[in-house]
Parts: structure tokens; C-alpha cells; sequence
């Protein structure tokens, strides 16, 4: 299931620092946020990304690299 994929910022706890993102395909992906690719702690609902898909817990896939995408 690794790759890249596209999809929208389906929740995120600033405090707690984690969040799902909801893949074009409807696949709801954990992710940290150690895992916005631009360094920033933070990241709105909403927002269109794009990412990459990685193993992280054992048998658990995570988004990782997520880039703001404009519009």
C-alpha cells in the first residue's frame, strides 16, 4: 500500500499532535504531527494534501510527508 496519494485533512487534535487525513480513494490514514513535511506543529482541517503512505505500527499504514497543496 506504500505510494504517494492526495486527499483532505479529515480531523486533527493540535494538542494531542495527530490527525487523519482522508485519501481521494476514502481511506482514512493516521499520521503525526512530525509527519508535515514542511516543519510546521500544525495543519487545518480541510486542507488538501498530498503524502506518502508508510508502515508504521505493525500492521497499521500512516501518512507521512504531508505537503499543503494550494487551493
Amino acid at each position: 500500500m506504500t505510494g504517494r496519494g492526495r486527499g483532505v485533512v479529515a480531523s486533527f487534535d493540535e494538542q494531542a499532535g495527530r490527525g487523519t487525513v482522508r485519501g481521494d480513494d476514502g481511506v482514512e490514514l493516521y499520521f503525526h504531527c512530525t509527519a508535515i513535511a514542511d516543519g510546521a506543529r500544525s495543519i487545518d482541517e480541510g486542507d488538501t494534501v498530498s503524502f506518502e503512505v508508510e508502515a508504521g505500527a505493525p500492521g497499521v499504514w500512516e501518512a507521512a510527508h504531508l505537503t499543503k497543496l494550494a487551493g
